[in-house]
């Protein structure tokens, strides 16, 4: 069983910051998705696909994998640079 620990990024569509400072425990896929023959929709049985674990910081999320034999990776969150502008750069 392995997973992925990431940090959640910031929502492009708001300006907002909620919710970006938990880190999120998601399982890799156990088996690849299948269309269903009556309605065409994509899924499977692995019902681990759909769990979202959530924890206030890297090493909680890392100590609950350990704890639990589950092998995972983290991605490391990418840094956050600001592009200092000023409006009169547009019309140059």
């Amino acid at each position: 069983m392995s997973a992925r620990i990431y940090q959640r990024p910031k929502n492009a569509m708001q300006s907002g910051k909620a919710q970006t400072d938990e880190w999120v425990l998601e399982f890799d896929p156990a088996e690849a998705k299948k269309p269903d023959p009556l309605m065409g929709w994509a899924g499977s049985g692995d019902m681990k696909q759909q769990l979202q674990l959530k924890f206030s910081s890297k090493d909680a999320a890392k100590a609950y994998a350990e704890k639990y034999g589950i092998f995972a990776r983290v991605h490391a969150t990418p840094p956050k640079g600001l592009k200092i502008q000023a409006y009169a750069d547009n019309f140059r």
